[in-house]
């Protein structure tokens, strides 16, 4: 009955007030938390209990366990309770004026532990203002797994074969660590997350609509990883130790120390991996039309081979170090200082065969050639970051300040091997490369929040992000087979690239019985420069600039609105602009070398992309067993990147025609959707979890008088269930699919994939045993074929093959079914209004 007890008070103040018209009345407020974690409880209830047992009136908590609640002048018992927690009550409290309660502490009912063992297992969805956040449970399937593995849990969230990560379908997505830009999450790419363990998880945040106080970066959205940082007092902690087969094996430790005054937390990891991968290429050329130089006729030019195969191995070690320290201090009851130092290390070597089969027809075979590449890669980063929060008071009014500054520091070496072995055994020129690239990034943000009544509240805040990334490009090339090598000095080359943003933003929310809203505009100052240190001559019709210097000013506006149409049941509606800036490998002009006729190169003319955005979604639950999300959106987006496949009208030495992949902007890309998301618990040892997603993108816009407009309808869908067996053993199966899809030059087919894990508790419920098989059926490959005037490309790849896995880990003075998940921010950016 305690669920209803807010809509009862409500009642029952209405009531109250038609009694006593003419009573003045006076304001009680006060916190309640959690006992032991001092964890805020959002929805506990306040009851004021007159002398004849009556309850007079009450309310509830909000998001920060404090309430403010109205009641004439006496003397009453006020009760405090919260589902699965004790009840406590203040007796005989004469209230006369104006008054803050002393903290409430509620500890958990021992009689109602299972009720809350369930609750926590179970992937659970709040929904706010902005956000809708994901308390990820005791997912089997990431045990041993790395952040990345586990984002490829949450709805709405895809990682594809090669890491990418999208959202709902868009790749435009920003992703950041505890609110901010992080080297954790990488700089401009998702490598550093496949390093870190998915143990290291609190929650994540889906922002599909992000308010003004967030970076407008991303036009797919905002996925915020928040990092668990132990709340309970005293020393507590976890190991966790993992071994796979393909070989993939680490150590990760939590360790947490609180007292009063302060909490040091550390997570520190260590791994080592052989991670083997695989692609085929089958490519098919035919005549195309070029421009005589001498005369300017229109020319026909028949390829040397009609078909081109190659079949490439992927032999990839990988070992790292991760550690993040932090030590809090509370300077006092309201403000605290937070400083962290996260640091990062790789040591890691891919070895790429490259097999190609050239043919003259498409069955007569012509040559074979062996293309090997060694690359080794070493990789430092660190990032040190400093934060301050201010509370004026427990209504909400504060200020943050953050400070943050990271290195990436990244060598990696490749040395090129070719011959051809059929008809005969001829060595070509090796290749000697290295690409030393360093980035520097400063962040310095300020965050000011300001309670206005009981239900307003402003916001205003100013954040500045500089990066540079300097990118030392060497290609020395060997001088037939004689051993020497001489540099390349027409690609050789240094990179630099800047991106300074300054921002300011101011948003204001309210509510209004079962009305919220949140209104917010931000401005946004770009400027991109990139600069080669001296010009690369080339006779490549395509080429693009390789210098530029590029400044833009944008407003930003968010309209997010809420109504609450019952206590479990709300409406949503939100709307942004968003901006899509290129990164790093988007933007660098040297192309890739595998491959002497397949290769990516980037391209420093892209300019930023733009979005609006709209979205509409409902959430219902019913009880505590099924609860129903669902969204429809659309976002119009403005010079979309696309990556398209081009001839360059180059071939190599042995008259294979050169494929170039390169990003462009196209002029608009419209996007079509619906979501929906259910969880469901129809039994105690019974949990279920299923989400689909179906979109439409509608493409228009040319390059090089090429049309590349066109129009893909896909979907994704999951499905995650969870048994709780005898002996405390847990059993967990989650599938995949995500639907074809295709651009204009590309048709993709669906790719399936089922993860299976099983795991036991043992020791007291102390440590657990896991198992899991990721990728079940090894089916995780990306297949596609892509189709131009003058040739095609049918492809295959497969970045990790199927994996075993077996994890076991050990908590102390942790109590492994409590991870509540709500309440405290963890360092993150943008709690914001939550109405």
């Amino acid at each position: 009955m305690r669920i209803y007890l807010s809509l009862l008070f409500v009642c029952i103040t209405f009531t109250s007030y038609a009694q006593r018209p003419n009573t003045e009345m006076i304001s009680v407020s006060g916190t309640i938390i959690e006992e032991g974690s001092n964890i805020p409880l959002e929805y506990a209830t306040v009851a004021f209990i007159d002398a004849s047992n009556k309850i007079v009136t009450g309310g509830i908590t909000d998001i920060n366990g404090t309430y403010k609640i109205d009641v004439a002048p006496g003397v009453y018992t006020v009760q405090f309770e919260f589902i699965s927690y004790q009840t406590k009550r203040l007796t005989n409290q004469r209230l006369v004026k104006d008054i803050t309660l002393p903290r409430v502490l509620l500890s958990l009912d021992a009689s109602s532990l299972d009720e809350v063992v369930v609750r926590a297992e179970t992937t659970e969805v709040q929904v706010r203002l902005d956000k809708k956040i994901y308390n990820i449970g005791k997912d089997l399937t990431a045990s041993g797994a790395t952040v990345s593995d586990a984002l490829n849990n949450v709805p709405s969230v895809t990682v594809d074969v090669e890491g990418a990560i999208s959202l709902r379908g868009n790749e435009n997505v920003r992703i950041l660590i505890n609110g901010k830009p992080s080297a954790i999450a990488g700089f401009g790419s998702t490598d550093a997350l496949r390093q870190l363990p998915a143990e290291a998880i609190e929650r994540v945040e889906v922002i599909t609509s992000p308010s003004a106080r967030y970076d407008a970066e991303g036009t797919a959205g905002i996925i915020n990883i928040i990092l668990k940082k132990e709340k309970t007092l005293g020393l507590n902690g976890s190991f966790t130790a993992n071994y796979g087969v393909p070989l993939s094996s680490g150590i990760t430790a939590n360790i947490n120390l609180r007292t009063d005054k302060f909490n040091i937390f550390n997570t520190t990891g260590v791994r080592y991996s052989n991670s083997p991968g695989n692609a085929f290429f089958d490519n098919r050329y035919f005549s195309r039309t070029i421009i005589d130089t001498a005369t300017g006729n229109p020319i026909t030019v028949d390829p040397a081979f009609d078909r081109s195969t190659e079949k490439r191995n992927y032999d990839r070690l990988r070992t790292g170090f991760n550690t993040n320290l932090g030590i809090e201090y509370f300077i006092t009851d309201k403000s605290s200082l937070t400083a962290s130092v996260f640091a990062r290390t790789g040591d890691d070597t891919t070895t790429t065969t490259n097999l190609t089969n050239d043919y003259e027809t498409l069955d007569n075979l012509a040559f074979t050639r062996v293309r090997i590449e060694n690359e080794d890669e070493d990789e430092f980063s660190y990032q040190f970051s400093l934060n301050y929060v201010n509370k004026f008071n427990d209504d909400g009014h504060e200020l943050t300040v953050d400070f943050q500054y990271e290195n990436d520091s990244e060598t990696e070496k490749s040395f090129i091997t070719e011959q051809t072995t059929f008809p005969s055994i001829v060595a070509s020129p090796s290749e000697d490369i290295t690409s030393i690239e360093d980035q520097n990034e400063y962040l310095a943000a300020a965050d000011y929040v300001l309670p206005i009544g009981e239900n307003a509240q402003f916001e205003a805040g100013y954040r500045g992000t500089f990066d540079q990334t300097v990118t030392d490009y060497t290609l020395l090339e060997e001088a037939g087979t004689t051993g020497v090598f001489i540099r390349n000095d027409d690609i050789s080359n240094v990179f630099t690239y800047n991106e300074n943003v300054n921002a300011l933003y101011t948003q204001y929310g309210n509510k209004f019985g079962d009305f919220s809203f949140l209104l917010g505009l931000r401005m946004e100052n770009t400027q991109l420069k990139g600069k080669v240190n001296a010009e690369i001559e080339t006779t490549d019709p395509n080429a693009v600039p390789l210098n530029f210097d590029k400044n833009y000013t944008g407003l930003f506006p968010t309209v997010n609105l809420i109504y609450e149409l019952a206590e479990d049941e709300n409406i949503t509606l939100g709307y942004n602009r968003r901006i899509n800036r290129p990164r790093n490998w988007f933007i660098n002009p040297f192309p890739s070398r595998s491959s002497e006729a397949n290769i990516f190169q980037g391209n420093p003319d892209l300019n930023p992309a733009y979005a609006s955005a709209f979205d509409l979604g409902y959430l219902k639950r019913w009880g505590r067993k099924f609860t129903l999300t669902t969204s429809i959106y659309f976002q119009n987006e403005t010079d979309a990147f696309e990556r398209i496949q081009e001839d360059t009208g180059q071939i190599t030495s042995n008259g294979t025609p050169i494929i170039r992949t390169i990003p462009i902007n196209l002029s608009t890309n419209k996007r079509y959707g619906f979501e929906a998301g259910v969880l469901y618990n129809p039994l105690k040892w019974l949990r279920l979890n299923s989400s689909f997603n179906f979109f439409k993108f509608v493409t228009e816009g040319s390059f090089n008088d090429i049309d590349y407009g066109a129009e893909n309808t896909s979907w994704f869908a999951r499905f995650s269930s969870k048994v709780s067996l005898p002996a405390k053993i847990d059993w967990q199966t989650s599938a995949f699919y995500r639907g074809p899809n295709n651009n204009s030059q590309t048709v993709s087919e669906g790719i399936f994939i089922m993860n299976l894990a099983l795991s036991k508790d043992i020791m007291n419920d102390n440590a657990t045993f896991a198992f899991n098989v990721s990728d079940l059926l090894n089916s995780r490959k990306r297949s596609s074929v892509t189709t131009t005037e003058t040739f095609t490309s049918a492809s295959e790849f497969q970045w990790r093959e199927r994996q075993f896995n077996l994890s076991f880990t050990y908590r102390f003075n942790e109590k492994k079914k409590r991870e509540r998940g709500q309440g405290g921010n963890g360092g993150d950016e943008g709690e914001g209004f939550e109405g």
